[in-house]
């Protein structure tokens, strides 16, 4: 026996009412556990694996292409390493400008040789020798020449003065200069005479070894024209000396 129509629609009625509101009820339920539902993350589009990645022994050979290397170069970009700069030709001077030009009845002046010099010491610094193309100089230490404050030579000085004359003798000089000095202790006076009694024994010692054809300058100049500071032994060392020097030959 069939049912009757009215109560079949009734049927149908009353369960998709059922469903609606279990539906409305499972949506609310989501939302209330959910306060913060995660964003929706899509995958990128393209190969998802690098290249090599189906064989870990295969180094990827590809790179990213840098500016202008897939054609013409990019705009504004920098120039090529052997081009960086651009190089201006040299500027070209006129030989005739009138800057150049010497003003009128001007003339240059003589050329002339300059005076270089050439020294050479000994370790111990007591014998000193400069030659230079206008003269040879050569600067003793009293010290290896004289006893203290003394005027007689050692007997070890007569060596060293026959290395002078020597020099002299090649260079077939014929005047020479001998020049005494002191450091500035005591007075000027005691050391003006001292620094002269030493360059006339001095003189002595090389008239002895030259010719009688040689003349000689000799004077004494006491604590003058020091060459150290006189502040210290080492440097008052340095200034008592004696000097012999001639004019270089041709």
């Amino acid at each position: 026996m069939k049912p009757p129509a009215s109560r079949l629609l009734r049927t149908v009625l009353c369960t998709s009412a059922s469903a609606v509101l279990l539906t409305a009820l499972s949506a609310s339920a989501a939302h209330a556990d959910d306060p913060a539902p995660q964003p929706t993350v899509k995958a990128p589009s393209g190969p998802t694996s690098l290249p090599g990645a189906d064989d870990p022994t295969t180094i990827p050979t590809t790179a990213p292409s840098l500016p202008g290397e897939g054609g013409a170069p990019a705009p504004n970009y920098s120039e090529p390493p052997d081009n960086i700069g651009d190089s201006k030709p040299p500027v070209k001077v006129d030989p005739q400008a009138a800057g150049l030009k010497l003003a009128d009845d001007a003339k240059l002046a003589p050329s002339k040789v300059l005076d270089i010099k050439f020294v050479t010491e000994d370790l111990g610094g007591a014998e000193r020798r400069e030659d230079s193309t206008e003269k040879t100089k050569f600067t003793l230490q009293t010290e290896v020449l004289f006893p203290r404050d003394s005027a007689k030579l050692d007997d070890s000085a007569q060596s060293r003065i026959a290395e002078v004359a020597d020099e002299v003798k090649k260079q077939r000089a014929t005047e020479i200069n001998v020049f005494g000095f002191t450091d500035d202790l005591g007075s000027y006076e005691h050391g003006k005479t001292l620094s002269k009694k030493r360059a006339d024994a001095v003189q002595q010692a090389l008239a002895e070894e030259l010719n009688s054809t040689v003349t000689f300058n000799v004077r004494g100049y006491s604590e003058d024209y020091p060459i150290a500071d006189n502040k210290t032994e080492a440097g008052r060392k340095k200034n008592r000396r004696v000097e012999v020097s001639f004019p270089r030959q041709d």
